[in-house]
């Protein structure tokens, strides 16, 4: 193995073997693991290993070699030499002796290198040899191993009939050359370092079409469609068609000089490549492009590399026919690897994902595998969500219990919260139904550096209920208490509980006693949030030391310096509860600082906002507000549009929570349902929008479409364009007596009916033209579908101007575009099932899908 030159080739006809050339030709045996019972073994692979047979060691200046392509139990080869001689020789003795194949010599007359040898796939009598050129000589050489090997003598002459049977190219260098499997008399020859020539050996050997080009070398035929050929030189692979021969259909460049490459004889148009130094094998899997995909589309080619466990090839040869698998040859030893399949993959908008399978079947997942339930799939959660309508309820805090998240759940209430507070006056905001925070306080816009509007008054409220004279500094004004209102902290006494409220009791009820606590707390209402605690011990069934917790709250020392206030400081980082950390860290906090309180991430957003609505003073109220949204905005935290409410900032956080999750569904209804019309008109917006819309149109949910467009509708008050009418054959206008405005009911286009107050039409209000005839009564379709008018023209009353009769609507089918009156056209289906059209063969009835609706039920 130590050889500079190596190459190796697998057996065309037996499965289990192949050899290795360089300085000597080695016959090695590949077998499974378990089945190895030899000591001497090869491992190729974790399951193979290769048994040493045979060595042959009488040719030391090989050139190339090819296997006798016949079904035998011995192995012939063909060995080219350095002096253009072909040796037929064997592993010892074998069959082929008997044949008188074995030893047998091809010589040409003047001595050059051979280049390539190749025998013939069907004839397997005959054998091919390439050699270097020769001013006077032939350099192909076609010879039949079946001439007898001794001399004849004929008429006193001495003939050789080892003489070729055929013989082309004088003077001319041969590098490589590939028989045509369909053609089994004609071959490919890369030429001179410039051409490609087909030869065709059934009558004359001549030169039948040629190419002029560089890449010359490992020139062979696709196995599975003979009209492709495939060359290289230095680095570019080239891809030939034989059927247009002048120039290389598709050249695949390489980064380094390529050494081999081969087609793959088990997988249609795949190709592998070796480059110098490479410790990567790389695949090409040539496919048709372009519209149609037949053979006359452009050729393109996907790649892909890969690095099994081995160290710089020198050479590689695919496996006849084992599917992928290949072996690879380094100074090092060899590898056996079966490349994996390419996975083509199809993910339908249903979610349904088809696969193929070993290449022997296809594989489906749909979206009630458990698959989805284990990856939360947004997708499948966006179509669970459309068809229990969520989004559209008319109560906007009904659509979070269909949410399943408890961000978006808090958000619709925070929505239905805010509109509440705006509709009944609590909140001013006639032009934003849904104002945060910011705009409350007029942070907003370009109010946002301008602190001097913020005017709150400091007052030093009581710790009433423990009969302390302590007291703490608290901000008030008119925007930081509606603020609170936002934030959900409404405090209604209870007339039967002097030191309850309706707030703190649902915060109870639902069980949150942490959180109850510590706004209790914050309202210094002390003796409230230990009441709070003991209740939440004696109910909650897992130990939570919430009366220990109450019982250090009882403890409240004012002194800055008492050993409560020490103790405390310790302990609070090994409460697991955020609510529990903030009340420690408000009740020893120094000097008004509350940061531990404000940046305890735990705790929601609203608590932590109306705590610095209660407790910060202006400007530093205004600097936490713009950071925590900031924040927000860059986590897209929906808790956050409790300060940006329904604002430019808010599209920014939606945006930024649809980038983190895919759910554009949220986005969609969220801003039809809360921004302005003004808001609706970003272009982000309508990107969610017609995100959504499609959506929904590719899951074929046409109602919930509908749906949402109406809700759209409602939300910007605007009144909807027409989308579909009727229009004239000749001109292609509207032949609507609404869409053209008419406000008389004679005209030069109109004449009246029977019936002296509607219009009757029979004629384009724009061209003149006739309209189509009604099938079945054959009379010009003469009314419109839509408002009728009177003769005094649409009346100004909505409630004057009434729908035509159905019976004398246009109507026609979709496929034949026969049609005429809704009545006549009703009535002739109910006897027929063809077009009443003469000669229109045409089943409309059956194609109408309503019909095929009512025929199941009944």
């Amino acid at each position: 193995m130590s050889s500079v030159k190596l190459d190796v080739l697998w057996s065309p006809v037996h499965s289990n073997k192949f050899i290795t050339w360089g300085t000597e030709i080695c016959l090695y045996e590949v077998a499974d693991i378990k089945d190895g019972i030899r000591q001497l073994c090869i491992k190729l692979s974790d399951s193979t290993v290769a048994h040493l047979l045979a060595t042959n060691t009488n040719h030391h200046y090989v050139k190339c070699i090819d296997i006798y392509p016949q079904a035998e139990l011995d192995i012939l080869l063909a060995v080219g030499q350095d002096d253009g001689k072909v040796v037929l020789t064997t592993f010892g003795p074998t069959i082929f002796d008997s044949y008188g194949y074995a030893g047998k010599e091809l010589v040409p007359k003047h001595a050059r290198q051979c280049n390539a040898v190749a025998w013939n796939p069907v004839d397997s009598n005959l054998i091919v040899t390439g050699l270097d050129k020769h001013r006077t000589d032939h350099s192909i050489l076609l010879w039949d191993i079946t001439k007898n090997s001794e001399r004849i003598y004929h008429n006193n002459t001495q003939t050789d009939p080892n003489r070729p049977v055929a013989e082309l190219a004088v003077s001319e260098v041969i590098h490589s050359f590939d028989w045509f499997k369909s053609q089994p008399k004609c071959l490919v020859a890369g030429a001179n370092n410039k051409q490609l020539k087909m030869i065709d050996f059934r009558d004359s050997a001549k030169v039948v079409n040629a190419a002029p080009t560089k890449a010359v070398y490992d020139l062979s035929v696709n196995p599975h469609n003979n009209n492709y050929l495939l060359s290289h030189v230095d680095n570019q692979i080239t891809i030939w068609d034989t059927r247009w021969f002048e120039k290389a259909v598709l050249t695949l460049s390489q980064g380094k000089p390529v050494t081999k490459v081969l087609w793959c004889p088990t997988r249609h148009n795949l190709l592998g490549a070796l480059q110098k130094d490479s410790v990567a094998l790389h695949l090409y899997d040539i496919q048709h492009c372009g519209m149609g995909g037949g053979e006359d589309a452009e050729l393109g080619a996907l790649e892909r590399t890969v690095a099994p466990p081995w160290h710089s090839p020198v050479s590689f040869a695919w496996h006849p026919t084992h599917a992928y698998r290949l072996l690879a040859i380094a100074q090092q030893g060899f590898t056996d690897y079966t490349v994996c399949e390419r996975i083509t993959v199809n993910w339908s908008t249903r979610s349904y994902m088809a696969w193929n399978h070993a290449s022997k079947s296809f594989k489906y997942i749909c979206s009630n595998d458990n698959i989805y339930k284990s990856i939360d799939d947004i997708s499948i959660l966006t179509k669970t969500r459309a068809l229990a309508d969520y989004g559209l309820l008319p109560e906007l805090a009904q659509n979070g219990e269909l949410a399943e998240n408890d961000t978006l759940k808090n958000l619709w209430q925070w929505l239905y919260l805010s509109r509440s507070l705006v509709e009944d006056g609590t909140v001013l905001s006639p032009d934003n139904k849904h104002p945060g925070v910011r705009t409350l306080l007029k942070l907003d816009g370009q109010q946002n550096s301008n602190n001097g509007l913020l005017k709150s008054e400091l007052t030093y409220r009581p710790w009433a209920d423990i009969g302390s004279t302590h007291t703490a500094k608290i901000y008030r004004s008119a925007d930081r208490d509606k603020g609170l209102l936002l934030c959900g902290w409404r405090f209604e006494k209870d007339t039967n509980a002097p030191y309850e409220n309706l707030f703190l009791d649902r915060l109870v009820r639902e069980g949150a006693y942490p959180r109850a606590a510590a706004i209790a707390v914050f309202n210094l209402c002390l003796r409230q949030a230990i009441e709070i605690l003991n209740r939440g011990a004696r109910k909650m069934s897992i130990a939570t030391n919430l009366n220990i917790v109450a019982m250090a709250i009882s403890g409240f020392s004012e002194d800055r310096n008492s050993m409560w206030r020490e103790s405390c400081l310790k302990s609070r980082c090994q409460l697991s509860d955020p609510y529990l950390r903030a009340t420690f860290a408000f009740l020893t906090a120094d000097n008004d600082s509350y940061e531990n309180v404000l940046n305890e991430n735990g705790m929601a957003v609203e608590d932590r906002v109306a705590f610095a609505l209660m407790f910060l003073p202006d400007n530093k109220l205004i600097e936490y507000i713009k950071r925590l949204t900031q924040n927000l905005i860059d986590e897209g935290n929906l808790a956050g549009f409790l300060l940006t409410g329904a604002s430019l900032e808010g599209i920014k956080l939606l945006n930024r929570y649809l980038e983190i999750s895919g759910d554009v569904q949220s986005c969609s209804l969220i801003a039809i349902r809360a921004l302005s019309s003004k808001l609706l008109q970003e272009n982000q917006v309508q990107v969610w929008i017609a995100s959504y819309r499609d959506l929904l149109n590719a899951w074929k949910m046409w109602n919930q479409r509908a749906h949402f467009d109406i809700a759209m509708r409602a939300s910007t008050n605007e009144k909807p364009p027409p989308q579909i009418y009727v229009s004239c054959n000749f001109c292609g206008k509207s032949i609507s007596a609404f869409m053209q405005g008419l406000s008389r009911a004679r005209g030069p286009f109109g004449r009246l009916g029977s019936t002296s107050n509607k219009l009757k039409m029979s004629s384009c209000p724009s061209c003149r033209k006739p309209l189509p005839r009604c099938a079945i009564c054959l009379m010009h379709m003469g009314t419109v579908s839509g408002i009728q008018l009177t003769s005094a023209g649409i009346s100004r009353n909505e409630d004057d101007n009434k729908l035509t009769e159905f019976n004398n609507w246009f109507t026609w089918c979709q496929t034949c575009r026969h049609g005429g009156h809704a009545d006549h056209i009703t009535h002739w289906f109910r006897q027929h099932s063809e077009c009443p059209v003469t000669s229109c063969t045409c089943r409309c009835f059956s194609l109408d899908a309503s019909c095929k609706i009512g025929a199941s039920v009944m």
